[in-house]
């Protein structure tokens, strides 16, 4: 073990079969969330596109990044609202988005590799990075513990299930037991992949129980996706192959019309599905372009936070424009051959904390392992009936340390500064409260707005924490020739 208590560094080589081990583990604690953003926006059959774009995306990124920075990138949910927005011009208007947003990321890299990166460091220092990382991790937590309660195959008492809950603390409680001990090796290194199996286990019990004696609240698990997999037996149950948004844009384009799946994720948004359009283009880029440069400071968060984790400053090596670089195409190519942007995962930043495992070549077998299986149906199927209380068990751990790795960067803040207190302060109390900035670019001749940008309320927390410390900067130096 190093002298930073990593079990493997960076370019660690663990052996054949933990590597393979390592890398599921890390396709797991990622999968909820890629999964989850297709569905959101009403397009689950996008699911195997929405891996393999993950899978496609990391390994773009890790050949930016000279294989230096062990993280998986996959869907984004800072997205969301301009993809809600982008569905109502179809395929093509989710690829333009994605384009558009990749596009700020390399401009931005370009800027920094010419002009070095000390005006980030002075815009965003850790008395701004290190909330906004806690942030990210407190802002998922509703999330986390919605989903913790929740049983997959029972809506009984408005989704609360306390047998889901009981599902999710096993699961909660196994990753913590078995990351703590000692005498379990093997349980250290895979507390995620065995907290899951243990929750499922006993969700599966119940389960169980529930079909005999025809109970539904004790029905934890949904083993719907299997049963409707192999319900005809085709090919296809056995093999699939991701729609990439590259060919429904051309589609849609050919054709003159939106497909049938379009027009319904449209209208679960209250939008009326249309191919592109000279003003829809313009539309998408207002939706995504805004955002894009909200994720650019939460890209720094994330790599500042990795850095502290591996003990390796990730901005100065293999440096920031590196990463911006990576993160940018990577979402690009994310987008053409799946369906959604993509951004680094808080989720694996925080497998990387709690195995110690910070091997590169855990992410890049995780890559693969996330490209193989977008065309594996029956793994595909198995992998949804994972319980979402089970998930929400494993995201109370990861969304943890998420939150905790900002609130340890609050050690280089002498919050006795009333200046840091304010800025910290301006963070944190609108990020928790969701304040949020909806700009109106589109109104009725009535008067009524009837489009806006949405900006996040993370995106919020940041500008307004920035805005804060660069008013009482300002202030500060007025006042100081008058003290002296």
């Amino acid at each position: 073990m190093s002298a930073n208590k990593l079990i493997f560094e960076v370019d660690g080589k663990p052996s054949f079969g933990k590597l393979l081990v390592f890398a599921f583990q890390q396709v797991l604690a990622v999968l909820a969330a890629t999964i989850a953003v297709p569905t959101i926006i009403g397009l689950p059959v996008q699911i195997p596109a929405a891996i393999l774009g993950a899978g496609l995306g990391t390994l773009v990124y890790l050949v930016f990044t000279k294989f230096k920075s062990p993280v998986v990138i996959s869907s984004s949910f800072a997205f969301l609202g301009a993809l809600a927005n982008a569905v109502a011009f179809g395929y093509m208007g989710i690829l333009l988005g994605g384009l558009f947003a990749g596009l700020v990321y390399v401009i931005i890299a370009i800027i920094i590799k010419f002009a070095g990166t000390r005006w980030v460091e002075k815009l965003m220092p850790p008395v701004i990075i290190g909330p906004t990382v806690a942030l990210i991790g407190l802002s998922l937590a509703g999330a986390a513990m919605g989903d913790i309660v929740k049983a997959s195959a029972s809506q009984i008492n408005g989704g609360y299930n306390l047998i889901g809950l009981l599902c999710g603390l096993v699961t909660f409680f196994t990753v913590v037991i078995l990351s703590v001990q000692n005498r379990f090796k093997a349980g250290r290194l895979l507390p995620f992949i065995l907290g899951i199996a243990a929750g499922y286990a006993v969700a599966a019990i119940f389960t169980g129980i529930g079909y005999a004696a025809n109970l539904d609240y004790f029905k934890v698990i949904n083993y719907s996706p299997i049963i409707e997999n192999f319900q005809n037996i085709t090919l296809e149950s056995f093999l699939t192959y991701p729609r990439f948004a590259l060919i429904g844009g051309i589609k849609e384009l050919a054709d003159g019309a939106v497909s049938e799946e379009i027009v319904a994720a449209a209208a679960q948004s209250g939008k009326v599905a249309q191919v592109i359009t000279p003003v829809g283009v313009a539309e998408v880029a207002l939706a995504f372009v805004p955002v894009a440069f909200v994720t650019f400071a939460e890209h720094i968060a994330d790599h500042k936070n990795l850095s502290s984790i591996i003990n390796k400053d990730l901005i100065t090596e293999p440096g920031l424009s590196r990463t911006l670089l990576g993160d940018g195409v990577g979402s690009m190519v994310g987008t053409v051959f799946g369906i959604c942007p993509n951004t680094t995962y808080g989720e694996s930043v925080g497998c990387v904390a709690i195995t110690k495992n910070a091997s590169v070549r855990t992410i890049f077998v995780a890559a693969l392992m996330l490209i193989v299986l977008s065309f594996l149906s029956p793994v595909t199927a198995a992998l949804r009936t994972i319980p979402s209380c089970v998930m929400g068990g494993v995201c109370l751990t990861l969304y943890g340390f998420i939150a905790v790795s900002g609130l340890k960067m609050f050690q280089q803040v002498d919050l006795n500064k009333s200046k840091n207190l304010f800025t910290v302060a301006a963070i944190l109390i609108s990020g928790i409260g969701g304040l949020a900035i909806q700009i109106p670019y589109a109104i009725a001749n009535n008067g009524a707005v009837e489009k806006t940008i949405q900006i996040t309320s993370i995106a919020t927390a940041l500008i307004l924490g920035i805005i804060t410390m660069v008013v009482t900067n300002a202030v500060e130096k007025r006042n100081a020739p008058e003290e002296e």
